[in-house]
């Protein structure tokens, strides 16, 4: 960042060295990069602060899944099951840090789709009560 002849004139000095400037790496490139017809490479590596949001995004589809599994367990197995199986999965996709939590949460939509089959089969209807 450039530092202004006003920053300079109101902030105090500084014992520390000022900060350079980082200039594109397109002007560190030979002028035959930048003839008609040249390829331009985009940048590859997403920026840390958006790294760091789709893996806090990840977490959170992590332990939602694992929620919605246990939840799933006791009332409407048929929405919370593949919805926690669907966030698992996709938690998995994106490198969670919560990996257990989402396995967890992956084995219980599995688990909620059982007993639903197992509910169905006994009662013959989709829907059930725990009086029976």
């Amino acid at each position: 960042m450039t530092r202004t002849a006003y920053a300079h004139r109101t902030e105090p000095e500084t014992t520390h060295e000022p900060e350079t400037t980082h200039e594109p790496e397109a002007a560190h490139e030979p002028e035959a990069a930048h003839e008609p017809g040249a390829a331009h490479e985009p940048e590859a590596a997403p920026s840390a602060p958006a790294a760091r949001r789709v893996r806090r995004d990840a977490d959170g589809l992590a332990v939602a899944s694992f929620v919605l599994g246990l939840v799933g367990l006791l009332v409407m197995n048929i929405l919370l099951g593949p919805a926690a199986i669907v966030m698992a999965l996709v938690a998995l996709a994106r490198s969670t840090t919560r990996r257990g939590r989402a396995y967890l949460g992956l084995a219980l939509g599995v688990a909620d789709l059982v007993i639903l089959a197992f509910l169905v089969t006994g009662n013959g209807t989709v829907a059930w009560s725990f009086t029976g």
